[in-house]
This record gives structure tokens, C-alpha cells and sequence, in this order.
């Protein structure tokens, strides 16, 4: 997969379209956070050139996994510090998590 930094930050900001990122009052630029991150990513996709194409796949799942889960903890640390209630789907995924031996 060859994709520059530039079409990268790109596509990031056509998926932010449908789902925005709250940048709050962040002391940086929404733009340079994008540039930093596109351009991680865009290395660790190099490093994967020698992969075989399933490794490539399994490792991007894997990583997009961890990502998912620290922006899910994040979310429901900023909302219980400010005191303020969980969605319905927030709810639901955390109900089912602690019920014993839940494991869809």
C-alpha cells in the first residue's frame, strides 16, 4: 500500500466530515496533529512493505483495535470526570462487559 502523507491527511479529514473530532481548546493545531499522526502512520505502513499481505492486514486491525479502545476508555474517563451521563451504546457495550463470562 503507497499512500503519501498528504493523501493521508486527506482522507482523515473526509472521514472527520461524517464523524468530527472534538479538539476542544487543545493548545495545538488541528491541521499539525493530523500531519503527525498521517505521517506515523505512513511510516509504519513502510515498515510493513516486507509483510506478507495478511500480516499487513492482521497488524492494521490489531492497531486500529487499540485505537478504538483507548479513544472508548478516554471517552468514558472525560465523562464521568465532568460528571456527565454515558450514551445509550456507551451503556450497553460496559453492561455487557461486566457480565461474567460476556465475551460478544
Amino acid at each position: 500500500m503507497s499512500i503519501t502523507q498528504q493523501e493521508l491527511e486527506t482522507l482523515m479529514q473526509e472521514v472527520e466530515q461524517e464523524d468530527p473530532i472534538d479538539f476542544a481548546d487543545l493548545p495545538f493545531d488541528e491541521k499539525d496533529l493530523r500531519g503527525i499522526v498521517a505521517s506515523r502512520l505512513c511510516e509504519m505502513a513502510g515498515a510493513m512493505e516486507s509483510f506478507s499481505e495478511a500480516d499487513r492486514q492482521m497488524t492494521l486491525l490489531a492497531v486500529s483495535a487499540k485505537l478504538v479502545l483507548e479513544n472508548l476508555v478516554l471517552h468514558v474517563q472525560l465523562l464521568r470526570r465532568h460528571g456527565q451521563p454515558l450514551n445509550e451504546q456507551t451503556e450497553a457495550l460496559l453492561a455487557r462487559l461486566r457480565k461474567p463470562g460476556s465475551t460478544d
